[in-house]
């Protein structure tokens, strides 16, 4: 027992008596009893393997959420042999902020290295700190991101769950089997027809929730690496959305600034810039010159050395011209070719030479890229008489079904 006079503590053990200080006494107390902000346990199947340590890193603004090397590593823990951890460090955070929990293999140099290969063994999960609401987690550190369970979740939390739920399901259609991960040129097609659709689930998403982090983590892990080329329509539809409602929100802010049209290739609806165009023949001539007199343009983005591209020269592009040329239907194909040899052979033995080509001959660093704000290919787009793009990156029979339709209408 214990007992305080005269400004020190007399603590009794057996017959005998300490003096303690009472400050340093009370200081100790109150160490003793500080409630940790975050805890949880961690199982560990194979300690050979994992470093006993979980990390807070905070991403400080959007382009870091599920990007590596980037985030600041605020905390760690140890994690005990019967896998407890706690983090008793309270953090000087009012606003509801974006924290990842992230484990590592023994022997990563880096605390803050994210893995984002499948969503069944990814080593972190993001987290929504709230100011005053502790957190209680379990997970399987060998599949972090997809074991990991919150106790009584908060509302925002228990979204940041259902989000993590639906990447796992959307991943594992879209990517979990062989076909979808087929790397033929045919394959290549199919396998970036399941990317977009992969994006789209993560996007709808954050559509449908109220919840500002969430939806900006559900468009992180839309592209990690931030390429949100074949899905600019929906980041732009994003970007307006959360600025009507945040429209101080530093992470909102530079999603604006993402979303912006001159960021952004060209979008549905807009009117394809009148670029100059050097041809195949030599001459000189805009895009809307090429396509005059014609109710439907392709402006077809290929390359000699893209095997995909040359599988849809041969197996869709030439059928659809043999169909619907007559019908008003132009091709116009520009090649990121920096050799005139290769160019020629590859219009050649696909049977392309029946549409219009251009090309600058300078690969890929080119005016036509840089003014339309590709770096994706194949990408085509598919404009009216007047150039308003009406579709963007339609292959295979999705092209075929958009070209008969429309011009069985017209």
């Amino acid at each position: 027992m214990y007992q305080l006079t005269n400004g020190e503590i007399v603590i009794f053990i057996g017959m005998k008596k300490v003096l303690i200080p009472a400050l340093i006494f009370l200081l100790l107390m109150q160490s003793c009893s500080k409630e940790a902000w975050l805890s949880g346990n961690l199982k560990i199947s194979n300690p050979k393997d994992w470093n006993p340590t979980i990390y807070l890193v905070q991403p400080e603004k959007f382009s870091d959420a599920a990007q590596s090397f980037v985030g600041q590593v605020l905390d760690s823990a140890a994690v005990a042999e019967d896998g407890s951890f706690a983090f008793s460090e309270s953090l000087a955070m009012e606003d509801a902020t974006l924290l990842l929990l992230v484990v590592q293999r023994k022997g990563e140099r880096y605390a803050s290295r994210l893995i984002n290969e499948n969503p069944a063994t990814d080593n972190y999960f993001p987290l929504v700190y709230e100011s005053g609401t502790p957190l209680r987690i379990d997970a399987d550190i060998a599949h972090m991101q997809s074991s990991l369970s919150i106790v009584e979740p908060s509302p925002v939390n228990e979204t940041m769950l259902k989000l993590r739920d639906l990447r796992m399901e959307a991943f594992k259609y879209h990517f979990g089997t062989e076909n979808s991960l087929n790397e033929t040129d045919e394959g290549l097609l199919e396998r970036e027809k399941n990317l977009k659709a992969y994006q789209e689930k993560l996007i709808d998403f954050a559509d449908a929730t109220e919840h500002l982090v969430p939806a900006l983590m559900a468009l992180r892990w839309a592209s990690p690496e931030g390429n949100y080329e074949r899905i600019a329509e929906r980041i732009h539809a994003q970007s307006k959305k959360w600025n009507e409602v945040y429209p101080n929100h530093p992470w909102v802010s530079e999603l604006k600034t993402i979303a912006d049209k001159k960021k952004l290739p060209v979008l549905l609806g807009d009117t394809l810039p009148d670029l100059l165009l050097p041809l195949q023949t030599g001459e000189t001539l805009s895009i809307l010159e090429l396509g005059k007199g014609k109710e439907l343009v392709l402006l077809d983005i290929w390359a000699s050395w893209c095997a995909p591209c040359r599988v849809e020269n041969r197996n869709i592009l030439v059928p659809l011209w043999e169909q619907y040329h007559d019908e008003g239907f132009q091709i116009v194909a520009y090649g990121l070719e920096s050799s005139r040899t290769a160019w020629q052979n590859a219009i050649e033995r696909d049977g392309a030479h029946r549409w219009l080509h251009a090309s600058h001959l300078e690969g890929d660093q080119n005016p036509v890229m840089d003014t339309l704000r590709l770096r994706t290919i194949p990408a085509n787009f598919l404009m009216d008489k007047e150039g308003k793009v009406l579709a963007k990156n339609l292959h295979g029979q999705d092209l075929v079904d958009f070209v008969g339709k429309y011009l069985g209408k017209k």
